[in-house]
Parts: C-alpha cells; sequence; structure tokens
C-alpha cells in the first residue's frame, strides 16, 4: 500500500460489527465481556456462526472426530485441515479464524512449528493458529509470535496427547496438578499466546488460572470463570446422539436434518417430488 493510499475499512459481518482481531481478546478481558468460540470445518456452517456474531471460529483437529469418522485427533494431518481451514477464513467476515497445529506438525521444535504456522497463513489464509502444551512447546509458541502468527494456547485435556494422559479425564486436580498447570499457563502466556484454552479443568483451578493470566482463558468443561467459551459445533447443536457432559445442546439439528432426509426419500418413493411447481416447462 503506498502512503498516498487510504487504509482499507475492517470488514464487517452479518451483525454489523468490525471483524474481530487480536487487540479485542484483551479489550474484551479488561471490559469483563465474554467471548465466543465455535468450532468450523466449511464455509456454510462458518458463514452461519460468523454472522451470528461468534467472536473466533477454530478449525479444529477434532475435524477428525466429528467429520473423519476417526476415533481421536491423532490422525489429522495439516493437508486434512488447509482445505477446512481456507473455507471457514473465506467464510467469515468478522470472525477471528485459527487452526488448529495437528499432532506431528510441531513436537520437534520451533522451526517445525514456524514452518507449519506459515503455511497455514499463506495457503489457509487464517488469522491465527492453536496448539496443545505448556512449558515444553513455549519456545514453539515464541518463535510463531516471533513471525507474526497469533497463537492460541491449550492447556488440561490436551486430546492429541490423550494415550499418554489415559483417556479424556479432568487435569489439575489436587495441588500440586493445579500449581503445573498454572505455571503450564503462565509459560504460554508469557511466550506470546493471545489466548488460552482451558479444557477439563476443575472449575476452582480455571478461576485461578484465569485471574492471574493478563490474556484470556477460553472454558471448555472449565467452568464459567473463564473469559469465554468454545464448544465443538456439533455437540452445541445436537448433531449426535452423544455430547459431552460438558457440552450444553442447543437444538437437535441431527435429529431435524434426519427427518428433512426421511421426508425426502418418501416424497420421491411417492412420486410427489418433483411437482410442478418444482419442474421447468417449455
Amino acid at each position: 500500500m503506498s502512503a498516498h493510499t487510504a487504509p482499507e475499512p475492517a470488514p464487517t459481518g452479518g451483525t454489523g460489527q468490525r471483524r474481530f482481531r487480536v487487540h479485542h481478546l484483551a479489550e474484551a478481558k479488561a471490559r469483563g465481556e465474554r467471548i465466543t468460540m465455535l468450532t468450523a470445518y466449511d464455509a456454510v456452517t462458518a458463514r452461519i456462526f460468523d454472522d451470528a456474531g461468534i467472536d473466533l471460529l477454530l478449525v479444529g483437529d477434532s475435524i477428525g472426530n466429528t467429520m473423519h469418522g476417526h476415533a481421536t485427533t491423532l490422525p489429522v494431518t495439516v493437508d486434512d485441515l488447509i482445505p477446512a481451514a481456507r473455507a471457514v477464513a473465506r467464510a467469515a467476515r468478522r470472525a477471528f479464524t485459527v487452526v488448529d497445529l495437528p499432532f506431528g506438525s510441531y513436537e520437534a521444535g520451533p522451526e517445525q512449528a514456524l514452518a507449519t504456522g506459515v503455511r497455514f497463513l499463506k495457503e489457509a489464509g487464517v488469522s491465527g493458529v492453536k496448539l496443545e502444551g505448556g512449558r515444553r512447546v513455549a519456545p514453539q509458541i515464541r518463535a510463531l509470535t516471533d513471525a507474526g502468527i497469533p497463537v492460541v494456547g491449550h492447556l488440561g485435556f490436551t486430546p492429541q496427547s490423550e494415550n499418554l494422559l489415559g483417556g479424556p479425564r479432568v487435569q489439575g486436580r489436587g495441588d500440586d496438578a493445579a500449581e503445573r498447570l498454572s505455571e503450564d499457563a503462565l509459560a504460554v502466556a508469557e511466550a506470546g499466546a493471545v489466548a488460552v484454552v482451558l479444557e477439563m479443568v476443575p472449575v476452582e483451578v480455571a478461576a485461578r488460572i484465569t485471574e492471574i493470566l493478563l490474556v484470556p482463558t477460553i472454558g471448555i468443561g472449565a467452568g464459567a470463570a473463564c473469559d469465554g467459551q468454545v464448544l465443538v459445533w456439533t455437540d452445541m447443536a445436537g448433531m449426535t446422539d452423544w455430547s459431552p457432559r460438558f457440552a450444553k445442546r442447543y437444538a437437535e439439528i441431527g435429529a431435524a436434518l434426519g427427518q428433512a432426509a426421511a421426508d425426502y426419500a418418501a416424497d420421491v418413493r411417492a412420486g410427489t417430488f418433483p411437482d410442478e411447481a418444482h419442474s421447468f416447462t417449455r
């Protein structure tokens, strides 16, 4: 942009609000305004959530469980996530878009993490990345941040480590575990993370971490004291017969979609669809 070119106005979503950016995270925490986050894996749902005013859209490696039929997130690759992230980033006019660094794409060290992060920003057009872990990934967070890539941390139950953790279990119970989790949160924030997801953490521990961090916490099964909340959208919308204890089902979209498909099949078999209103004439 030349010195004589005026900056373009920030794009707005269906709510008429300006694009949600990194500095809005800190501002929301300072004002005590709750931050909203949902997962999204395609343009259609991303646009719906964006128009609904959701602040952050996470292209999570939960795509492995929810969309690809895997039992865990571990098989998900960067190549799996790039098309989904690209679709979400293109559809979002207001929300801040974040993508997970999948298992195996950052653990080797800062250089690997940076290469993965750069690829996501260049090829998918997202605004930031998320990665799991505490002090052990602080160098990766610092490298990404130094390169201008916003990072969201993820502590508590970290699905990529579920084999080591013994499955989806609450983390941070007991004084020692709570202290280690708090130290990890501080290390992640000091390394440059712009927010920290706390998953399946006792409410008291999450409240303490929220109090000591300058950056916002975003809870999922971590209680109401966090600065924001995130849910996997298929859990939130009731897309399956089961959802985790911490996920409130705000609709039963799965049942409604199944009924719509059954009604369509019945009309086709009865010969009542397509009718005149849905056909063309010469």
